[in-house]
């Protein structure tokens, strides 16, 4: 193993055969450098700027996706600053993303068979995409590399909530590199991703077709745990009460969860800059996000992230 690398914390982001992971989400955002600001005023760590490409199949040529990021990694999943950069489909399917509002608009299960998902999916009538093979430069103390994934979606629109997708992670330990995996707020991992909806139940019952996940109820939310990290459906009545925060529009990819290994020295710094935090309960805030990365985050300690909404 070479310096800069952490391959046990990179080998833990795969999943076992069968069994999904919350990867990572991403804010659809226009200015990837004021993103990348308001994650470093909220004590992240955020990565360079990257360009990615794409095969539509595995012998199709390499061909820019029109899409670059940044990211936020950590010890358990990531968060990525995504921006349109060109004139592409993906692109296009980004700026209107954005129009509709600023922040998070996908959230990805990792997987280790993303062929296998795809035959669920098909069978489950979401009608698949074939699976994409995606690359993107990334740097390294040893020189410039190629990280890759091989990513699963279905077509647009197909969940009205957002880009929902499947990766599997080729290259972990090019993106869980030692020097991004520090961050001045004590960030661990990825614990929840909450989304508004008119109709929880609906939206469960329909993600646990999509993901093969049961639906559990905790009062009025329905959650969907992966073997690490929930997905959780809320009124938007309850995101009001709960989170602090009013839903722009329905549905609404409101925000995540972060595990951190000290939530009191991360609520006192962001109570240094005047920044307003809700008590969830013990070990547990919520603050909304810069409006340059929209939504809303939570902090909670290890193991006690997600909050309870019963």
């Amino acid at each position: 193993m070479t310096a800069w690398r952490n391959d046990y914390i990179a080998q833990c982001q795969k999943p076992g055969t069968g069994t999904l992971v919350l990867d990572h989400i991403a804010h659809f955002v226009p200015d990837s450098d004021a993103a990348a600001q308001a994650f470093e005023s909220f004590g992240f760590t955020v990565t360079p700027f990257s360009a990615q490409s794409h095969r539509p199949t595995p012998d199709a040529p390499l061909t820019p996706a029109g899409t670059g990021n940044r990211c936020v990694t950590l010890r358990r999943g990531y968060l990525e600053i995504l921006t349109p950069t060109g004139a592409t489909p993906i692109a296009d399917q980004l700026r209107q993303s954005i129009a509709r509002y600023l922040g998070v608009h996908l959230v990805a299960f990792g997987t280790a068979d993303p062929e296998a998902d795809r035959r669920r999916l098909d069978s489950a009538g979401f009608q698949p995409l074939p699976v994409l093979a995606l690359q993107r430069p990334i740097g390294t103390p040893d020189g410039e590399q190629t990280a890759r994934f091989s990513v699963l979606r279905v077509p647009s629109g197909t969940m009205p909530e957002g880009r929902v997708q499947f990766v599997q992670q080729h290259t972990p330990e090019l993106l869980w590199q030692r020097r991004w995996l520090d961050h001045r707020n004590r960030a661990f991992g990825l614990a929840a991703v909450f989304v508004a909806v008119a109709d929880p139940d609906e939206a469960a019952t329909r993600y646990a077709r999509y993901t093969g996940l049961p639906v559990e109820k905790d009062g009025a939310a329905r959650a969907l745990r992966s073997a690490r990290g929930e997905l959780i459906f809320l009124p938007p009545e309850l995101v009001s009460a709960k989170l602090g925060v009013e839903p722009p529009t329905l549905p609404w990819m409101a925000g995540y969860a972060i595990e951190t290994a000290d939530q009191i020295y991360v609520r006192s710094q962001l109570e240094m800059k005047d920044l307003e935090t809700r008590d969830l309960g013990p070990g547990q805030f919520a603050v909304t996000a810069p409006p340059a990365i929209g939504g809303v985050m939570t902090f909670g300690l290890l193991g006690r992230a997600v909050p309870g909404f019963a």
